[in-house]
């Protein structure tokens, strides 16, 4: 049984300045490419049955910087959708909403077309995602490239958690966390790795 390898993308400057980015591709910034490069040893030496990345430009771009080639494009590995909470901080949220919290409440809507997600709509996606590796698992390690948020999600998902559990799960950018499996149950076997 292989593992289940995930990569967060490297920064960007709305991940240094903690402003909520889904749908917002922003590009990586020179400390975010420095990152994507420094996870190649992490990454090389190993082989994959499957490679996935999110659609969004920053994971891409990881995923080329990390050398690796031949990773299809997964939409479900698209980050958390944050409607009206795009570009916004917790803190300039918590101004008007004290007791607010990502991991119970959602977001508030968006403009047309982008409703954002509750937590167990991004822990649907995640279990997709988690349904279509598990028949590629028995063959070799699955690497995923994506989001802070929507792996933590995922994490929680594999290891048989509510999604708000990804709440648990601190996630930094251009790492590497290692799922697992120790007597057949799903568990952390890395987290936040980096060169």
């Amino acid at each position: 049984m292989g593992d289940l390898l995930l990569v967060r993308h490297g920064e960007t400057e709305w991940s240094r300045s903690g402003q909520h980015t889904s749908r917002t591709d922003l590009p990586l910034t020179r400390q975010g490419e420095e990152q994507a490069k420094l996870l190649a040893p992490l990454l090389t030496g190993r082989s994959y049955a499957l490679v996935l990345t999110s659609p969004l430009g920053r994971a891409v771009r990881t995923a080329e910087l990390a050398g690796l080639s031949g990773a299809a494009v997964d939409p479900d590995l698209h980050e958390w959708d944050y409607g009206g909470y795009e570009g916004v901080t917790t803190a300039e949220i918590h101004r008007t909403r004290p007791d607010w919290d990502l991991w119970t409440d959602g977001v508030a809507p968006g403009p047309d077309g982008q409703p954002g997600e509750s937590p167990v709509q991004v822990g649907e996606r995640a279990d997709r995602v988690l349904s279509r590796v598990a028949s590629v698992l028995p063959e070799g390690d699955v690497l995923l490239v994506a989001h802070g948020h929507f792996l933590r999600v995922l994490t929680a998902r594999r290891l048989g958690l509510p999604p708000s559990d990804g709440r648990l799960f601190r996630l930094e950018t251009g790492t590497l966390s290692r799922l697992s499996t120790e007597h057949g149950w799903p568990v952390v076997a890395e987290w936040n790795t980096r060169a």
